[in-house]
């Protein structure tokens, strides 16, 4: 079924969440978003954009995520940066695609999270430039399936909204201010994202190791076990 014109952006029907941004993200440009996630395939479907802005304040809505991948777990090396159900010469590139997010972030993001789970559900991208603001509200969290950038059938059935009224994105952006610099709400995560890409990039899991070695002698479209659902 084609597209159909509307602010609605589901991934299928009304136009994908990923296409959005990658319009209204331009050089120089300032983001806000809130996500339950965050991976390292999305930063890489928009990378080109994302290299050129001037800064993003990422806000985790939810602590769990973070949870998952502080230092003290057991399972540390479990790929919760990851999108569900890529193939495997993706997975192949890990290492070269947390790398150069790392040093995207360690330049360009600040990253908090909202510290009492269940607080917080909804989803924002906002995106300013000289005076000018874009935003998009509803169900996407920062991952391939959720920004709909994968393939049509691995893409999430979303429900967004383009914000086309002047005043209700300034009023986002206020209300994403006021979360921000509330102590009592949120938390710098930065460190810790940091400390796990560095993993990814640095040591792989051995069923990382097994399937890579299998790569040259096996088939081109494999697709590795699912690790960790986002």
């Amino acid at each position: 079924m084609p597209n159909i014109p509307s602010s609605i952006r589901d991934n299928f029907y009304r136009g994908k969440v990923g296409e959005f941004l990658d319009s209204a993200i331009t050089p120089n440009s300032r983001l806000s978003i809130v996500s339950a996630y965050f991976t390292i395939y999305a930063f890489e479907a928009l990378k080109s954009k994302l290299d050129q802005i001037e800064e993003l304040r990422f806000l985790f809505g939810d602590p769990r995520f973070v949870d998952t991948i502080k230092p003290n777990k057991s399972n540390s090396k479990a790929f919760s940066i990851q999108d569900e159900g890529l193939i495997l010469d993706n997975q192949l590139q890990q290492s070269s695609i947390a790398r150069a997010c790392s040093e995207w972030i360690k330049d360009k993001v600040e990253i908090r999270s909202i510290t009492e789970k269940n607080l917080m559900h909804g989803k924002m991208y906002h995106i300013a430039h000289d005076g000018i603001d874009e935003a998009i509200i509803g169900s996407s969290n920062f991952t391939v399936s959720g920004l709909g950038l994968g393939s049509d059938r691995q893409n999430n059935l979303e429900l967004n909204l383009v914000v086309d009224s002047n005043r209700d994105r300034q009023d986002l952006k206020s209300w994403f201010d006021e979360i921000w610099q509330d102590t009592a709400l949120v938390e710098d995560v930065k460190p810790l994202v940091l400390e796990y890409l560095q993993k990814l990039y640095s040591d792989n899991a051995p069923e990382f190791i097994y399937f890579k070695t299998l790569y040259p002698v096996s088939y081109t479209h494999l697709t590795l076990p699912t690790i960790y659902s986002v």
